[in-house]
């Protein structure tokens, strides 16, 4: 028998998808699972024929370069692919897969978790219990915002977009959306296109980010979009921290321009920004937008089928470079 390709998996993964890569491959693991360092990686990937990295590993252009010629298929175990220089990939002759697909639902979920959180002041009233301060009722205690009947704006209707703005609509919600183009009207089930981000965010009670992280989009959150926003409009980013110019969010959050934001995502992770973490009226998650036991398996079953795929001699059904 042909010796089993090696494969370098960076971070640790669901039981039963360590358990299918260690039949079918011969595995290099991140025992401690933590983020390799750009050195790390270099040095652990002249082991190897392919490599199954998530979010956390960056493959920069310099990282790539100093890459092997052994190397031939970069399977990320995510469907953003930001982390991965896509034209220094293909120059090198490194194919490049995602997961895209297998983790709407998951995503979506979390951002009705954070609509609703921030709207009704989740963080706020968790808190309060927490630490034995509930001692007061009154018909204008935590009072928050009902998101039925109101304008969810969806910016980027891609996979997530189009599940999230049918979460919305079981809240009775009228939901418009911007994209580069028109979605097909199967996909879009009603929602009211506008072309540009200025008419779309003028028309969102509720703004929830599902766009990818590109040059165009980083900081397209700022202080002047967020201007275009009705005054006490709620933003959700289950997208890429990196979308958003926190320090803008902050200044809105703190004005009451916003009411409130719920965050799965950060500039920085791990850590957050303690400068919003200082607020109330913000509902935050650990970037856990897949983290359920059904799409974590998914991504990496999918993920091995896209190396499956490669060391067969076919076409990776999620190549994106």
């Amino acid at each position: 028998m042909p010796e089993k390709p090696k494969l370098l998996i960076t971070r640790r993964l669901r039981d039963a998808v360590q358990a299918r890569a260690a039949r079918d491959y011969q595995v290099l693991t991140n025992a401690e699972d933590r983020v390799f360092t750009r050195d790390e990686i270099i040095e652990k990937c002249q082991q190897v024929d392919a490599v199954l990295p998530c979010h956390s590993e960056h493959f920069s252009a310099d990282v790539i370069a100093a890459l092997p010629d052994r190397l031939k298929i970069i399977a990320n175990h995510s469907v953003g692919v930001d982390h991965v220089d896509l034209a220094a990939a293909k120059t090198a002759g490194i194919v490049v897969t995602n997961t895209p697909d297998v983790l709407s639902d998951a995503t979506a979920e979390i951002a009705m978790l954070c609509m609703l959180g921030a709207a009704r002041r989740g963080a706020e009233g968790d808190a309060m219990i927490r630490a034995g301060n509930w001692d007061f009722w009154s018909p204008a205690f935590m009072v928050g915002r009902q998101v039925t009947g109101k304008r969810f704006g969806v910016l980027g209707m891609g996979r997530v977009g189009q599940v999230a703005a049918e979460r919305a609509r079981g809240f009775g919600m009228t939901v418009h959306y911007h994209n580069r183009q028109p979605v097909a009207e199967h996909l879009a089930k009603g929602a009211i296109y506008h072309d540009t981000i200025e008419g779309l965010f003028a028309n969102s009670d509720v703004l929830s980010l599902h766009c990818p992280s590109t040059p165009e989009t980083t900081g397209i959150i700022n202080a002047e979009t967020i201007g275009w926003l009705p005054d006490r409009a709620i933003l959700v980013n289950t997208a890429r921290g990196n979308l958003v110019d926190e320090d803008a969010l902050v200044d809105a959050l703190e004005s009451g321009k916003l009411f409130a934001a719920g965050l799965d995502v950060f500039r920085n992770e791990p850590g957050g920004n303690q400068r919003i973490s200082a607020l109330k009226n913000v509902f935050l998650l650990p970037h856990i937008g897949s983290a359920t036991e059904e799409t974590r398996d998914a991504m990496g079953f999918r993920a091995l089928d896209n190396l499956d795929a490669y060391f067969a001699g076919r076409e990776p059904g999620d190549r994106v470079a």
